[in-house]
């Protein structure tokens, strides 16, 4: 049973985050993308409670994306991001990412 406030889309894109005041940067892949947050897969995952900021190129988009967010979890591989307070900008191309991964399923089936 999926507990889950916002449904999730499968969303895969290269990305870099790094933990507030700090300008290390750490590489990872974006997965499972909602409003709520994601799973970044990374060998170098931060630790629960962690507010960090994640980078990410959306494909047809000129500019990257900075999304605050705090780890809610963390396992071999990876973790799992709770975004913070997102702008206008994030929260449209969330929801049009959704959208669009909806309107697929939809016509798939």
């Amino acid at each position: 049973m999926d507990l889950r406030r916002y449904s999730r889309v499968s969303f895969h894109a290269p990305c870099v985050f790094h933990a507030k005041g700090s300008d290390e940067r750490y590489p990872g892949e974006c997965q499972d993308l909602s409003l709520g947050g994601m799973f970044i897969e990374t060998a170098t995952p931060q630790p629960f409670g962690a507010e960090v900021v994640v980078h990410v190129n959306v494909p047809g988009e000129a500019q990257p994306y900075a999304l605050p967010a705090v780890v809610r979890w963390v396992r071999n591989g990876g973790m799992g991001v709770q975004f913070g307070l997102l702008g206008a900008r994030e929260t449209n191309m969330i929801t049009r990412l959704a959208a669009g991964a909806a309107r697929k399923s939809i016509t798939s089936e």
